[in-house]
């Protein structure tokens, strides 16, 4: 199985975090399918905006809010009246959360009970997925990836805050949610997502990019952590997938990693080397590890056999399909080309 994008259209969705890099490109997919978006986020988190680039601004209902910000959420929501709830606002990067931990927990932990309020008070609401983690679980640093019914407890604050987030969807459903047809609540824990658009600070592939844009070096902290990267379509799909299938049954409802095959559960050292590989001419990297920095998981990977057998999925593009593609759109970018027709371009590819 995968998403039916005629599902979508005339569909009411309501998006959190749709300025951000996943939104962005998470409102392009919805709107080629027709979809009637409202979006809820903060202001785009980078500059430069993915999202300012990508064309959107009149092809959906932008409002700027906070998801921390109660009653302002609960107008909007009580204005779009949405059937689909999409959760992706967060404060996520990990580096962030050991500066200002308190933010990171109130938009994350905060963040999803205000959402969960919303649609507990709401009317016409089918379907809710919020979109966490792999870095939920309780890590061992061990080599097989962690299942579904893993411990959640994640170690720093903003994986810790995506446990919480967890925690907070699981009671909500439990105590408001469970003996109703209505709606459907699942949580999505994705794996490291990579993609065209990325202008993050303290991630890999936007630091590769502007390593080229500027002439230099791509400077690497953790050369030996492996990560499960994946192009950021394919989470994408998978949320709008569970999404539609709980709308149309809530047997679907649950608890879904979303990652790579074990194949592309590569080190970061390796990541860039195949990053230098497709750009070409000029890339190259050197180990700038940091003495004393903050901690984060050297060996993390997921076990998608639930997602595979409840849905028949499975991932589409292999990591160096996602680097084909990441350097393609990276450089496109650099020379001033059309950002909505290389999104639509890939999306399209991605689909077929």
């Amino acid at each position: 199985m995968g998403f039916d994008p005629g599902f979508y259209k005339g569909r009411k969705v309501f998006l959190t975090g749709h300025t951000g890099f996943k939104g962005t490109w998470l409102c392009r997919i919805l709107v080629n399918a027709g979809a009637i978006v409202t979006g809820y986020s903060l202001k785009a988190p980078t500059e430069p905006s993915l999202f300012e680039m990508a064309g959107l601004e009149s092809k959906i209902t932008s409002v700027i809010g906070d998801v921390r910000d109660l009653d302002h959420m609960m107008k909007v929501f009580e204005y779009a009246q949405p059937e689909i709830v999409l959760h992706l606002a967060a404060q996520t990067i990990v580096r962030d959360s050991y500066k200002d931990p308190r933010y990171t927990y109130e938009t994350n932990v905060m963040g999803t009970v205000n959402l969960l309020e919303c649609v507990r008070l709401s009317s016409s609401v089918k379907s809710v997925l919020n979109v966490t983690t792999d870095k939920v679980y309780h890590n061992n640093e061990w080599c097989w990836g962690y299942r579904e019914d893993e411990p959640l407890d994640g170690y720093d604050p903003y994986s810790n805050s995506k446990s919480c987030s967890e925690l907070v969807t699981h009671s909500y459903i439990n105590s408001f949610f469970d003996k109703l047809e209505f709606p459907a609540i699942s949580t999505a824990r994705a794996g490291n997502v990579i993609g065209g658009g990325d202008f993050a600070n303290d991630r890999i592939i936007p630091d590769c990019v502007r390593a080229m844009k500027d002439g230099r070096n791509i400077g690497v902290r953790n050369p030996y952590s492996t990560r499960p990267y994946q192009h950021v379509l394919e989470p994408l799909a998978a949320y709008l997938m569970i999404a539609q299938k709980q709308y149309e049954d809530k047997k679907y409802a649950g608890f879904y990693n979303v990652g790579p095959d074990d194949c592309d559960c590569v080190t970061t050292g390796e990541l860039v080397d195949l990053f230098c590989k497709y750009w070409g001419e000029g890339a190259a990297w050197e180990n700038q590890a940091e003495e004393n920095a903050p901690h984060e998981a050297d060996f993390l990977k997921l076990d998608c056999s639930k997602l595979k057998k409840t849905f028949g999925w499975k991932p589409r593009w292999h990591i160096e399909e996602c680097m084909d593609m990441v350097c393609r759109f990276s450089k496109e970018w650099l020379v001033g080309g059309d950002i909505p027709k290389e999104m639509d371009r890939e999306i399209e590819e991605f689909l077929s």
